[in-house]
């Protein structure tokens, strides 16, 4: 009986550091994705003048890059409002799948000025962790006073995709010269949707992985995941005003994380456009025109109103 203890106490053992070890190893990769390259170009889209820009996040030590793109030297009359555009996990500045660069131009061609950039980790920016939202939300903050300062203090516009979207709600919550927010495909809580999501991406059974992956993630990258809440900033935004956009097959982050954020915000300051069969980052795919027209009428609304009265 001691002998088959021993043998039984030694299999526990090695199966919890196997266990453990493939916890880490996952955790890992999901915090160090592939980079993808920046190789698309943005006089394919119509924008002939752009600058390579280089700036710091608020931590004031990861340098950003990315392009902007100022409405006047592109030939159209500016509205004086920018607007910085935040990508999904992942991705970088051109999430090809919309593309971002066909959205920039139909902005700036509405006078907007444009700063498309690529988060820590991702494109041609520095750092080589990717934290989902936590570090994010200082490198949007960084952008914001970039553009901030390229527009004579103008009113700034956020536009994000996926794990940009949350970002951009987190980092509205921060900065009242952040005058409005277009959300598009955020998740509520990020422990919630990776409680959900975990076995999905890793192929892992939900016990006990899930459990493991989600203790040592925060360990490994020293932040707080239960801080990554876009539910929790909705309150400090208001009475910005914020369009959410989810498309209604969307299986990767589904439309009802949506739907319970304009939940948490004022009905008057707030909307939603459920984009029938979108997938997930694919509502401008699927309606560029509208998609397009939607967001323009709802940034040039803010270009009126004075920030007391927006």
């Amino acid at each position: 009986m001691a002998f088959f203890a021993i043998i039984m106490g030694v299999l526990l053992a090695l199966a919890a550091i196997v266990m453990l070890g493939v916890s880490v190893y996952v955790g890992h990769k999901l915090t160090r994705p592939p980079r993808k390259p920046v190789d698309m170009q943005p006089k394919d889209y119509g924008l002939e003048r752009f600058e390579n820009v280089l700036f710091k996040s608020r931590d004031h030590e990861t340098l950003l890059s990315g392009w902007y793109f100022s409405a006047e030297e592109n030939g159209w009359k500016a509205n004086g409002m920018s607007l910085v555009m935040a990508h999904g996990y992942s991705q970088n500045r051109q999430e090809p799948h919309l593309p971002a660069l066909a959205l920039a131009s139909r902005l700036v061609a509405a006078g907007f000025h444009v700063l498309m950039f690529d988060f820590r980790n991702a494109g041609k920016s520095g750092g080589n962790i990717t934290t989902v939202g936590y570090h994010e939300k200082l490198d949007l903050l960084g952008a914001v006073d970039f553009a901030a300062g390229r527009s004579a203090d103008g009113p700034i516009g956020l536009i994000g995709f996926s794990m940009g979207a949350a970002t951009a709600l987190l980092a509205a919550a921060e900065d009242e010269r952040i005058r409005a927010i277009v959300a598009d495909s955020p998740f509520y809580s990020l422990r919630e949707y990776l409680m959900e999501n975990m076995p999905r991406w890793t192929n892992l059974p939900h016990i006990p992985f899930t459990w493991l992956i989600l203790r040592i993630i925060p360990l490994m990258l020293k932040v707080d995941i239960n801080r990554i809440n876009p539910w929790q900033a909705i309150e400090r935004i208001m009475p910005r005003p914020i369009l959410f956009i989810h498309g209604t097959a969307d299986e990767t982050i589904p439309h009802e994380n949506s739907q319970r954020l304009l939940a948490k915000a004022d009905d008057a300051r707030a909307q939603l456009w459920l984009v029938p069969k979108a997938g997930h980052v694919k509502s401008f795919a699927t309606e560029p025109e509208q998609y397009g027209n939607r967001i323009i009428s709802f940034f040039l609304e803010q270009t009126t109103k004075t920030p007391a009265n927006a």
